[in-house]
Formats: structure tokens, C-alpha cells, sequence
């Protein structure tokens, strides 16, 4: 308003120099005699020089209302052009450049140059900060994994493995002093094996998912061996090197310590066979056991981690699937695409 007020007086004040400069031209300088038609000539009982004013005063408001009008016009266009450069959700498209001066054009284009620079750099540090937090959150699950897992084998597992080691010495000598075992001894000795499988078996979900510089075939070698002398069941396997990328290896390794967690929790097999190979443009993992197996349609598959082993594959761009027959066995088998123009640096790293 006082904007509105202030361009309405300086514009009549200017028209009103105006006519005195252009009446001082015709009727000389200022005098009573002179410029008497002014206030001696009558319209409608107001002098001539009265209506002059108010003329001058209106035409001055209607400039004014003009001009206000279209100031506030430029500043809500260039108000909006600004917010598509704030608002992240509202694209820079939809609403063009305001038509204003090249100068003041100029400083538009600066101030959202300036704006986009920092929303990008804004976001880059947004991202960067979230990443390293995710990444310090991993580091520390997985210490806490670690830790775990060292305390349950050096107090629990070491428990279960003397309780095992009891058992079995008086189960031995009931028998050859009885004959046979009693069966609440024999109950208890399968159920101290079954705790030391379990044990065994979240000890390896614990285990580290990374594969730390060394190859998929590299970690699956040294896992199976170290689980061979833990188990009671034959564990064969067949590695090949095969070119993968380190994302791929990762899950891969993941979706191994999966199924040979549950089929040591679940599957009762008394062999396990893994297969890793490459064949026709696809790297093949296979782990397949001859335990008691499921039907597919008794729910039983989720124990053996299907759901996770197909979001796992598909990540990867592959796909997987699970046999089994009861009584019979079950055959988890993930295919995933071999890149052939990539080279794996960490098997370069490794000589794999």
C-alpha cells in the first residue's frame, strides 16, 4: 500500500510540474493577472485549476495501479520461476523464464545456477552420509555377528560338545552292561546332537557373508572343508572357477551358508553334495542332500530359505529353484549369467 501511495504522489507531482512547465510556456511566468483563468473559470463550481488536480491525481492513480499491478505480476513469475528450482518435486519445465530485463535476466540465471549447484551438492552429502552410515552400521552387525559367534563356540558349542562326549560314554557303557540303551539316555543323546546341530548351524548364518579378496570357489573351499570335520554326514563337492562379479560372489557365497545351515538343521541327510560349475554362459550352484525332504505344499519350503534364495537370484539377474521329495532329498539350484567382457579384478588379485 504504501508502495501504491508513494508512486501515485510522485507521479503527480511530475505530470503537475509538467503542466506548470508547458501553462509557464504560453502564459508566462506566474502571475495574479496572468494565470487569474485558472481560479476565476468554473466547472460545475469548481475552479478550472481545482479540476486540472484532480485530473492530474487520477491520471497519476491509474499509472500507479498499472504499474503496481504489473510489478506484483513480475514478482509472482519470477517468484515461481525460482520455487521449480527449490522444489524438488515440481519439474523446471512447466513454467518458462519471466520476461524481464536482460540485466535482470542475467542475475536469474546466477541465482538458480547457484540454487542448482547447492541442491546438487546438498543431495551428493545427503547421499555420501547416508552411505557412510549404512556402511558403518554393516561394519558394526557384522563385528557383533563375529563376536557372537566366537563366544557361542568357546562357551556353548564347547559345552554341547562335552555334553555329546558324556553321553556317548554312558550310553556305551549301559549297553555293555545292560545290554541296551535306556531310552530316556538315548532320547538325551539325540537331543544334545540335534542342540550341537543347530549350534553348527547358526554358527555358520554368523559367519561373515563377505568373501574378504578371495574368490567365490576360494571361500566355498575353505567353508565346506572347515564344515567337514564338524559334521557327522559326507559332504562332497565339485569347485570350479568361474568369472563372476564381486556383488554375484557375495550373494552366491550368502545363499550357500543359507542352505547348508538349513539342511543341517532340517534335511537329516546323510550326504551333501555341492556343485559349482560353469556352463553354456551360466555359472551353476547346486547344493542337493538325500535327507527327508518336503512337499512343496506344506510350507515346509520357507525353512529352507526359498524366498531369500530367490531375491538373492534375481538381484543377481538369475533364477532359482528347489526340488525335493519326501524321503527322498532336496536339490536348491541357483543359475546366474556369466559377463564375459568383465574382468573380475579380485580373481586377478587372487591368480583365480
Amino acid at each position: 500500500m504504501s508502495g501504491f501511495i508513494g508512486r501515485t504522489f510522485t507521479l503527480f507531482f511530475l505530470l503537475l510540474a509538467v503542466l506548470f512547465s508547458f501553462l509557464s510556456y504560453f502564459w508566462g511566468w506566474p502571475t495574479l493577472e496572468r494565470w487569474r483563468p485558472l481560479w476565476s473559470l468554473e466547472e460545475g463550481n469548481l475552479p478550472i485549476g481545482i479540476w486540472l488536480g484532480l485530473m492530474l491525481l487520477a491520471i497519476s492513480m491509474g499509472v500507479a495501479i498499472s504499474t503496481t499491478q504489473l510489478a506484483r505480476r513480475r514478482e509472482r513469475a519470477i517468484e515461481a520461476y525460482l520455487q521449480t528450482y527449490i522444489d524438488a518435486d515440481q519439474p523446471q519445465e512447466t513454467i518458462s523464464i519471466p520476461a524481464v530485463s536482460s540485466k535482470l535476466n542475467k542475475t536469474l540465471s546466477k541465482i538458480t545456477l547457484l540454487i542448482t549447484t547447492q541442491k546438487k551438492s546438498l543431495q551428493r552429502m545427503s547421499d555420501e552420509r547416508a552411505e557412510g552410515e549404512d556402511q558403518r552400521i554393516q561394519e558394526r552387525i557384522v563385528q557383533e555377528r563375529q563376536r557372537l559367534a566366537r563366544e557361542l563356540h568357546d562357551s556353548v558349542s564347547q559345552q554341547l560338545f562335552a555334553a555329546s562326549m558324556l553321553l556317548s560314554a554312558i550310553t556305551e557303557q549301559q549297553e555293555e552292561e545292560l545290554g541296551e540303551i535306556p531310552k530316556p539316555l538315548a532320547q538325551a543323546e539325540k537331543i544334545v546332537q540335534q542342540a550341537q546341530l543347530e549350534m553348527r548351524a547358526l554358527l555358520l548364518h554368523l559367519r561373515p557373508a563377505a568373501l574378504h579378496n578371495k574368490s567365490l570357489t576360494q571361500g566355498l573351499e575353505e567353508l565346506l572343508c572347515e564344515l567337514q570335520q564338524k559334521v557327522h554326514f559326507t559332504i562332497r563337492f565339485r569347485l570350479e572357477d568361474v568369472s563372476l562379479s564381486k556383488g554375484a560372489e557375495d550373494h552366491l557365497f550368502r545363499i550357500a551358508q543359507e542352505t547348508l545351515s538349513n539342511t543341517l538343521r532340517h534335511a537329516n541327510a546323510s550326504e551333501v553334495d555341492i556343485l559349482f560349475v560353469e556352463r553354456d554362459g551360466l555359472a551353476i550352484f547346486r547344493v542337493q542332500d538325500n535327507g527327508i525332504g518336503f512337499m512343496s505344499e506344506d510350507g515346509k519350503a520357507g525353512s529352507y530359505g526359498l524366498h531369500h534364495i530367490e531375491e538373492r537370484a534375481i538381484e543377481m539377474g538369475g533364477t532359482s529353484k528347489i526340488v525335493s521329495v519326501p524321503s527322498q532329498g532336496t536339490i536348491v539350484e541357483v543359475k546366474v549369467p556369466v559377463e564375459k567382457g568383465v574382468i573380475d579384478d579380485d580373481k586377478n588379485r587372487t591368480g583365480g
